[in-house]
């Protein structure tokens, strides 16, 4: 099973398209500069998409 699901994800985002264009984005990001919202023991993804996924969970990524 992923995590976090993509249920409570579509609850946040309107759109799945939105969700991938967003995760994508933040996934970059993270691979770039190193940056993460949350500490890494704190994610429960290793991959930096997963990551990006549960910082939209958490409400860490603003979504228009």
């Amino acid at each position: 099973m992923l995590y976090p699901s993509i249920d409570k994800l579509l609850n946040i985002v309107d759109s799945k398209y939105k969700l991938v264009h967003i995760a994508a984005r933040r996934s970059k990001q993270m691979l770039e500069h190193k940056h993460y919202q949350m500490k890494e023991k704190e994610y429960v993804s290793k991959k930096t998409i997963g990551r990006a996924l549960e910082e939209v969970e958490k409400g860490l990524i603003k979504v228009n």
